[in-house]
């Protein structure tokens, strides 16, 4: 079991690493707008409370945040939890720390996927996925089926990103990069960092993400 953070720009291979140790290690993804509308739909009290802060058309506070996970890691997970978009700042890394050692838990590893941005754009900007089962394709490396469905799924729908664009996808880096650096001071503090280079084969990065894991 280990309880690991996903740190990386758009587009750095986090969702696809995520999805793998999900599926091979019985891993519980805990995406923070993932949380937000599950718990929406619920009806819990929680929810509730999330769905009137939307409603009026505020921010959730960290404090929301930090009680959603809390409701996620008291209901367990096998393999562990990786966090994914949470935290974003030092205070909520600072609450995580707490939650963690409220619960008994402890963070493993702080992965890093590093990318050089100029290959990152060119990556990006020929990424689709498939509209049913969220499988990632590129123009060039691994282009969309010619008879029109999904390798995975059969689906047929290829969806891309309106923002996945040269302008967007730099403005976007811009602003990983500054809401992320002080977060990995942080963590490279503490000795929890590690880096991947997030630009190798998606093979190649599973390994090493093992290898951080204890494979």
């Amino acid at each position: 079991m280990s309880n690991i953070i996903l740190l990386g720009p758009p587009g750095a291979g986090k969702g696809t690493q995520a999805r793998y140790l999900v599926e091979s290690r019985n891993m519980v993804q805990l995406s923070t707008g993932d949380m937000l509308r599950d718990a929406q739909a619920s009806g819990s009290e929680m929810g509730k409370r999330v769905a009137e802060v939307i409603a009026r058309g505020e921010l959730v506070t960290d404090r929301i945040v930090i009680g959603l996970i809390r409701e996620k890691i008291e209901e367990g997970a096998e393999g562990g939890f990786i966090f994914d978009g949470f935290p974003r700042t030092l205070a909520q890394a600072d609450a995580l720390a707490e939650l963690l050692r409220e619960t008994g838990q402890k963070l493993d590893a702080v992965i890093e996927m590093q990318v050089d941005d100029s290959a990152l754009v060119a990556r990006i900007t020929g990424r689709s996925t498939c509209g049913d089962c969220g499988e990632v394709y590129h123009d060039e490396t691994k282009p969309w089926p010619a008879d029109g469905k999904c390798a995975n799924c059969d689906g047929t729908t290829q969806k891309r990103r309106p923002d996945d664009n040269e302008e967007s996808l730099r403005t976007r880096l811009m602003e990983y990069y500054k809401k992320t650096s002080p977060l990995i001071g942080y963590y490279y503090a503490k000795g929890s960092l590690q880096r991947l280079d997030g630009l190798a084969s998606i093979e190649e990065v599973r390994k090493n993400l093992g290898w951080i894991m204890g494979d």
